[in-house]
């Protein structure tokens, strides 16, 4: 008989979401905005304890609404980390302006500080000004090295949006990513920790700047009794329903990060005795990852490839996937100017995703384990 399909990240509901959904349609608040929207977000920015964040539709549009409440445009520059989904850098191109791109570093595999200040110093050479923001990820949970970041930041006076759609619950010196830069973004995409169906949100420094952001959210329309537009804004507000989700998924998020801890430590404990595999884990105390996806790095002297693997186990009928393949490698990006050397190239080649939704049993993780130690053989 063939066995269940054990997925990378599925969906996991709490079982409250209904209520709100229904609710939704009880008062017919079906389109965008609605008390569902209000109460979510009030529940975000209480766990986040964060000044204020607006739910939007998706994660990549709260990185493009958070560049532009940063002023990008037209021709300028933005730093961007290489070793990420194509999510991170569209929306510079949105706005005209050029990505330009940095390596990783081989502790949380995130914006290597050195190659970020290389690239801030040499663009000012060849453009006569600095990029105007950087553009951090968090990426598979994993904080950056935030501090080092915003060292160079505040140094040359450029404001930071992080990327935290991976890292919703994940804290870096018990601060919440997202929370750390001026602005943060959120997805709550099917796979993430929380879901909303499709839906993200930006994490804004002031309710100021978020009833700006919720401005350019809703077609940017003027206070008038006719529409009337001085700028351009953006259809990107959730809907009362997929907020509706939210607040249920809300009830369980805590509960959902604690789940994908214990299967990190899992499959950390599952693999510790095989010499060719090494489990991605937090460098030091200063991280406390929520574990999107644990990861692995294959070595590869052991005579078999990541995508090898992955095959492998589909074969067993368990979803995995190959890590990120980096944005300067990416057809589209490859004029775009990049600093640093070739570690986001080798974890690409490396490296591979394990099955980690919270969903996930402790007999799925065990059968995980038992097809890499097959795979491996």
């Amino acid at each position: 008989m063939e066995k269940n399909r054990i997925l990378l990240s599925l969906a996991h509901m709490g079982g409250t979401e209904q209520k709100w959904v229904d609710e939704a349609f009880k008062d017919n608040w079906i389109v965008p905005l609605g008390p569902n929207v209000d109460e979510f977000e009030i529940r975000l920015k209480k766990y986040l304890e964060a000044p204020k964040v607006v739910a939007l539709s998706a994660g990549t549009a709260a990185i493009h609404l958070g560049l532009v409440m940063l002023g990008v445009s037209k021709d300028d520059e933005v730093i961007c980390q290489s070793f990420t989904f194509s999510a991170s850098a569209n929306p510079i191109c949105y706005q005209g302006a050029k990505p330009v791109f940095v390596d990783s570093e081989p502790d949380t595999w995130n914006m290597c500080p050195i190659a970020l200040e290389k690239a801030i110093i040499d663009r000012y050479k060849v453009t006569g000004k600095y990029p105007k923001a950087i553009l951090p990820v968090h990426l598979y949970g994993m904080p950056a090295k935030m501090d080092e970041i915003k060292t160079v930041a505040d140094k040359y006076g450029i404001p930071i949006l992080e990327d935290a759609a991976e890292a919703l619950g994940s804290e870096y010196k018990g601060v919440k990513c997202g929370t750390i830069g001026d602005y943060g973004a959120l997805s709550f995409n099917g796979n993430k920790v929380i879901t909303t169906s499709g839906g993200g949100a930006l994490i804004c420094p002031s309710e100021e700047a978020g009833k700006r952001v919720t401005f350019y959210a809703t077609q940017a329309r003027e206070n008038r009794p006719y529409y009337y537009h001085e700028v351009i804004g953006y259809n990107y507000r959730l809907s009362n329903v997929s907020a509706g989700i939210g607040c249920g998924q809300m009830d369980v998020l805590e509960e959902h990060v604690a789940r994908r801890r214990e299967i990190h430590s899992l499959y950390a404990e599952g693999l510790k005795n095989l010499d060719n595999i090494i489990v991605f884990d937090n460098p030091s105390k200063d991280y406390d990852s929520n574990f999107w996806l644990t990861t692995i790095l294959i070595d590869p002297k052991c005579g078999i490839t990541p995508d090898e693997v992955r095959i492998a186990l589909n074969e067993e009928n368990i979803e995995t996937r190959l890590l990120w393949r980096p944005m300067h490698m990416q057809p589209i990006y490859k004029d775009a100017p990049y600093y640093g050397s070739d570690v986001c190239e080798k974890l690409f080649e490396q490296g591979l995703c394990l099955p980690s939704g919270s969903s996930l049993t402790d007999e799925d993780i065990k059968r995980v384990i038992e097809a890499l130690r097959k795979a491996l053989k």
